[in-house]
């Protein structure tokens, strides 16, 4: 590859690092803590918030307007200005020469259009400060704290189950199953690097680094892949909405669930219809009658998978059915075209559809957010847990090494990193400063690289980052001391740069792939730990081949072949 083509490749390389680490950099060097602390909350939380300061908002503004109308809008309420004047056009009104309090808010229908506005505001800005949060690099517990959730195996369920009395080798043997699929589960939705380990026979605890978002932490423990497909009672649906709006009294029980009218029959169920509301929660926005017999229950699922549909671009979660599934869905469907299918999860209905058709094997499901048909999809492909588990206990930790312990170990790599630097300075003179700048370059690398990745930083992340530092020095000791040697045998300093690279070149490559092997059995068999180090050194080892063999060579040729350098200051004994 030409000097050209090499510069354009280095700096694809850094745009592309500077892309990756600007999500890093600004979370945890902008982002006001208090922000911070608000967007890594769960969206309950964010709801609360946004309504609480929409309302709060609301109520100043209306004050200031009684007390003086023409009181010009304040600064931190210019946002609505905007979203004002589009309601002035849109209800072709003449706009406003000055924007005073009341012509803001005049430029609203009514005060809960007003609160709306307010409330989309600091609904959003959350909101796309929480998925921001996501594309930073995390850190682990032992390094930031996180969640820690105690589960407790369900043995009453299990045995309803079962139908018959369970011993606890069972049930500890069905939690055993239930940590296996966790381990999988948990992988999978990108909660890297958790600890799960049993408590005990019946209790599971499971340890999440950073501040983990608690909607999708349930959403893989609660989960059980309990799906099943009903058919939809048209008639008396029809009739039980009729009925609870007519008595909005009679609609709920003291705990909130839906109450089952006297005129609902024996075989018949009430099931809420919910979906996600603006801020991704789930949300009943009706009800149905279902026949209580499962049409199908989601245990003859095989495959799950997430796709887009082509006309409406909505997500879907496309699943395949084992043999015995797909004739008994393809008996169901055919004896019940033209009715409505509910597709039940957790005793919620999540979607609805007609059926036009008999289908056998493969079902499409719709009426999902995106998150929400990743999830069911890798909660059924996981298979259901052999036993239920509830939540026992759910609390926030904080970092286990303690802040001295973390600020003593980052002074201990920084004052290691600093070191090497200054020796290769002092040993390899000129040469060693290309080899610093290179080094500090694969820091950079590696670190957009986790970041891009959603890995998590731990101590064994970092013990893996200065295990790649003295590869990296490593390396290019090995490419230095090549170059003396033939520089020693009188060649110039273009062929000695040439030939010092190239001689170098399989003894720094079979050093690398022989760690970078071992790094991928640990990364594969590994859990916990032992992962997040083996992940990092892989990634460290390909990045110091890079800034090693081709980062540096190109420093080397450019400045032998361009600026036209005659010898090289390597050595304090070469000059």
């Amino acid at each position: 590859m030409s000097k050209r083509g090499r510069l354009i490749v280095v700096l694809l390389v850094l745009a592309v690092s500077g892309y990756f680490l600007y999500p890093t950099i600004s979370w945890y060097a902008f982002v006001p803590q208090e922000t911070k602390e608000l967007a890594t909350g769960s969206k309950e939380q964010i709801k609360e918030y946004a309504r609480g300061q929409a309302a709060q908002d609301l109520r100043e503004l209306k004050n200031l307007v009684k007390s003086n109308p023409e009181e010009m809008l304040p600064s931190k309420f210019s946002f609505i200005k905007g979203i004002a004047k589009d309601n002035y056009k849109a209800s072709d009104r003449a706009v406003p020469a000055s924007w005073t309090i009341a012509n803001v808010m005049n430029g609203f229908a009514n005060e809960q259009k007003f609160f709306d506005t307010l409330e989309q505001y600091y609904r959003s800005d959350l909101l796309d400060m929480k998925d921001f949060r996501g594309k930073a690099l995390q850190l682990g517990l032992d390094l930031s704290g996180g969640m820690s959730i105690l589960l407790e195996a369900d043995k009453a369920g299990y045995e309803a189950k079962l139908e018959r009395s369970v011993s606890e080798a069972e049930v500890a043997l069905a939690v055993q199953q239930d940590l296996e699929i966790l381990n999988n589960r948990i992988d999978q939705f990108g909660l890297t690097e958790p600890e799960l380990r049993l408590q005990g026979t019946s209790q599971i605890l499971v340890e999440i680094p950073g501040a983990a978002d608690p909607e999708r932490v349930n959403s893989f423990l609660k989960g059980k892949g309990s799906l099943a497909f009903h058919i939809v009672d048209e008639e008396l649906t029809t009739q039980l909405t009729a009925h609870y709006e007519s008595n909005p009294a009679e609609k709920y029980n003291n705990d909130g669930s839906l109450r089952t009218p006297e005129f609902i029959p024996p075989g018949r169920i009430v099931v809420g219809v919910y979906a996600p509301d603006a801020y991704g929660i789930d949300e009943q926005v009706g009800e149905s009658v279902l026949y209580e017999e499962v049409g199908l229950d989601g245990i003859h699922i095989v495959e799950a998978l997430t796709s887009t549909d082509s006309i409406t671009g909505r997500p879907t979660v496309n699943f395949q059915l084992d043999v015995s599934g797909g004739e008994i869905f393809y008996k169901l469907t055919s004896t019940n075209t033209n009715k409505r299918l509910a597709v039940v999860m957790d005793k919620k209905i999540k979607a609805q559809a007609t059926i036009s058709e008999a289908i056998r094997s493969s079902v499409r499901m719709s009426g999902f957010s995106s998150d929400q048909a990743s999830d069911l999809a890798i909660v059924l492909k996981t298979a259901a847990l052999p036993i239920a588990l509830d939540v026992a206990n759910q609390q926030a930790i904080g970092a286990s090494l303690g802040e001295d312990s973390v600020r003593q170990g980052i002074y201990a790599i920084a004052v290691g990193f600093f070191l090497v630097i200054i020796f290769m300075l002092l040993y390899y003179r000129r040469a060693g400063l290309v080899a610093d700048g290179v080094l500090i370059l694969n820091l950079i690398i590696i670190t957009a690289v986790l970041s891009a990745f959603n890995l998590t930083l731990t101590l064994t992340s970092i013990a893996g980052i200065i295990l790649t530092v003295g590869m990296a020095v490593d390396a290019n000791v090995i490419i230095y001391e090549r170059i003396k040697e033939e520089y020693r045998l009188g060649k110039s300093a273009g062929a000695s740069v040439k030939a010092g690279f190239n001689k170098a070149f399989w003894t720094i490559m079979d050093a690398n792939i022989t760690t970078f092997i071992a790094a991928l059995v640990l990364a594969q068999l590994g859990t916990g730990g032992v992962k997040g180090f083996a992940n990092t050194l892989a990634v460290g080892i390909i990045t110091s081949m890079f800034t090693a063999l081709f980062v540096s060579r190109l420093v080397f040729d450019f400045f032998v072949q361009k600026v036209k350098i005659n010898k090289l200051r390597i050595s304090w004994r070469i000059k």
